[in-house]
């Protein structure tokens, strides 16, 4: 790739205060939204004892139809939209083309044929994907923290950082997604959790010790929290809004042990909705010219302004919504397709579609895992440079251009997402 990282630093970057994504009020909404969600989201619902009952309900719907779908799609909209990542298209096109596609194949090879024609039924086949997906998406939550952290640290001057590597990603995995886990279990809302946890846990020994796990989960998210904020202050030079952001994880993760179900996944799924989309418009915007392509011309022009990329997602996240609901394997699982289109309801509830639009929901959700590990995996020079929009402060008009040495020795940073 014909641009490289060095030549765009400035003198401003090389003292790193410019910590932020893109500044205070942008990363308050998008990166740092649990901050605003908690106390959003405990407002709606006081004076109500059910939260489905409450404005809670309304509020997710709206979150859930502009951002879930649009989240899911975000990855690859940055992969096949975005002139930068044009060139990864043909040096990693194992990642970026035979693996979502594998996935896919795997996917509605598995999911379409009869009960006759695998050992397992249908259902069964259907159950035990929604397992092994579940085991991926608390993954993948977890990682997505490490990635914030590891971006926060980039910019403020530290890629290299072993030992603050080391620290975020044990965070990331322990706080983020260990201490979710625990929750979800102890709250009986795991999925399918009755299925494949309670004939080895005894429902019963869960409830007797609910409160121990909730005094030593909290003790753990708070010891954690603190340790990691005191390295940070010891940096000499701490991140704001990487504090910021280890504390709206520590935040969301207490409520879990202490709120109801439904409270937590509002809060822990929006949030990891609005940083995705958010990432996402600002990777878009940040790409270069998109050269002869009518394709990339196109997308070029909605990628110029951060507001229209986000309508894009938006509108296909409302679009397909109801579409891909259809995955969800449990009865009381909530749907918000029928309230926004109802007259849908009876066509996509067809015997004869319903295997195919559970495969598209299961598929779409394991690429989106695998185009987010290629997308933003940060310790590739190539993903590093198509990323470049995240990962350089921009320029003020008072900055001068560092020396040329100095931007060499940061473009070789590896910051590890």
């Amino acid at each position: 790739m014909e641009h490289r990282l060095a030549g765009t630093f400035t003198a401003s970057t090389a003292g790193y205060s410019k910590t932020w994504v893109r500044g205070p009020l942008w990363d308050g909404l998008w990166m740092l939204n649990a901050l605003w969600l908690a106390p959003l989201v405990w407002w709606l619902g006081r004076g109500h004892s059910d939260p489905l009952d409450s404005p809670i309900n309304s509020f997710y719907l709206v979150i859930t139809a502009c951002f879930w779908i649009g989240h899911r799609l975000s990855s690859a909209y940055v992969a096949y939209c975005t002139p930068a990542y044009r060139p990864l298209l043909h040096s990693q096109r194992t990642r970026f083309v035979w693996v979502p596609m594998a996935i896919a194949v795997f996917v509605f090879a598995l999911l379409l044929p009869g009960d006759d024609a695998y050992p397992l039924t249908r259902v069964e086949r259907i159950v035990a994907l929604a397992i092994v997906d579940y085991a991926f998406v608390t993954y993948h939550f977890a990682s997505q923290h490490y990635g914030a952290l590891s971006l926060y640290r980039t910019r403020s001057g530290r890629p290299r950082d072993v030992k603050a590597q080391r620290m975020d990603r044990l965070f990331a995995l322990s706080i983020g997604g260990v201490m979710v886990f625990i929750a979800e279990v102890l709250a009986g809302t795991a999925v399918l959790q009755e299925r494949w946890l309670d004939p080895i846990v005894d429902p019963k020994w869960l409830s007797a010790v609910h409160g121990q796990f909730q005094v030593l989960g909290t003790g753990l998210v708070v010891l954690a929290t603190a340790w990691l904020l005191w390295a940070e202050v010891r940096t000499g030079s701490p991140s704001v809004p990487r504090a910021a952001y280890i504390v709206s994880v520590s935040l969301m993760v207490l409520t879990a042990f202490f709120v109801d179900p439904f409270v937590f996944i509002v809060m822990w799924t929006a949030q990891h909705w609005l940083v995705a989309v958010g990432l996402t418009s600002e990777v878009a915007a940040g790409g270069p010219a998109p050269g002869p392509s009518r394709w990339y011309r196109f997308w070029s022009a909605v990628n110029q302004r951060r507001w229209s990329v986000l309508l894009v997602l938006v509108l296909i996240s409302v679009v397909l919504m109801p579409v891909m609901e259809i995955e969800a394997v449990e009865d009381e699982a909530v749907r918000y397709g029928p309230q926004l289109f109802p007259f849908l309801t009876g066509l996509l509830d067809a015997p004869g579609l319903v295997p195919a639009l559970t495969a598209l929901g299961f598929a779409s959700g394991f690429i989106h895992y695998a185009m987010d590990r290629s997308v933003f995996r940060f310790s590739n020079r190539d993903v590093r440079d198509a990323a470049r929009a995240l990962l350089i402060p921009r320029p003020s008009p008072q900055d001068r251009p560092l020396p040329p040495q100095r931007a060499a020795a940061f473009s070789n940073d590896r910051p590890a997402m």
